[in-house]
């Protein structure tokens, strides 16, 4: 693991399904941009002073070197932003925003203090969304099965029908808690699945097959439209310590986002 990769640091939160991170950025400002692939999720980062939210992504999102500044975040699991924002997750889709254009500044301003004073952000940035989701309430559990169904490899109809929902429902749903349809997150909780096997050791068409693909030239064709990029070129530019993790930071983790 090289000096960049140990910068960035992970922990599950106590809030269910999500992760808190941070990233320590060097003296010297990264020479490169960071590729962040689409992952589900959204991600609330302090970082330079203000709060950001991260947006669910339906491509490759570039970090660039002089945005790649120290942060600590949280990332939420598919669903749950929404709810502890109270923003439909396709206002947010492929964006990037501070959190003083989504709830009034005061209240943006009394949160950023508290975080900028604490002794670990990161913690502390936990700690509002864990008391934010007693107050609003968790995700529909029927939102939560969906994203579960289609992470398991479910298929669409299949996931549908186990939760209860039609065609037009699921759709919309998945839309406001998403952030896109299901079969965009299917896609996207599949080559998520599918990378996360290969890291492991597996063969690329042994993990497309295990993943959901038709075969390696489908999964092929996935990283292509998603991710921007071709499976070789992804995992050797991981060995060589320049692949992003989702959380837009070097450590792939297989869940993540940043801004």
């Amino acid at each position: 693991m090289d000096q960049e990769q140990q910068r960035y640091r992970e922990r599950p939160s106590r809030l269910p399904g999500a992760v808190v991170w941070t990233w320590d950025a060097p003296d010297r400002p990264p020479r490169k941009p960071r590729s962040v692939l689409p992952d589900g999720c959204m991600d609330l980062i302090w970082t330079g002073g203000r709060i950001v939210v991260a947006g669910p992504d339906t491509h490759a999102f570039q970090v660039e070197p002089q945005n790649r500044l120290s942060c600590a975040a949280i990332r939420l699991a598919p669903g749950t932003a929404p709810v502890l924002l109270g923003v439909p997750a396709c206002e947010l889709r492929d964006h990037r925003a501070d959190l003083a254009d989504l709830w009034p500044s005061a209240a943006v301003r009394r949160l950023t203090d508290r975080i900028d004073r604490a002794p670990d952000p990161a913690a502390a940035l936990e700690r509002f969304a864990l008391d934010r989701i007693a107050d609003t309430g968790p995700p529909d559990p029927r939102t939560v099965a969906v994203a579960e169904g289609l992470r398991r490899g479910r298929s669409v109809a299949a996931t549908a029908a186990e939760a209860g929902l039609g065609a037009r429902q699921l759709h919309r749903r998945s839309l406001a808690a998403f952030g896109y349809g299901p079969k965009t997150l299917a896609r996207i909780l599949r080559l998520q699945r599918a990378l996360e096997l290969i890291r492991t050791g597996l063969p690329y068409t042994e993990a497309a097959y295990a993943a959901g693909c038709t075969d390696q030239a489908h999964l092929a064709r996935e990283i292509r439209d998603l991710a921007g990029t071709t499976l070789r070129a992804y995992f050797s530019a991981a060995e060589a310590g320049d692949a992003a993790a989702n959380s837009e930071t070097p450590q792939p983790s297989g869940s993540s986002t940043t801004a």
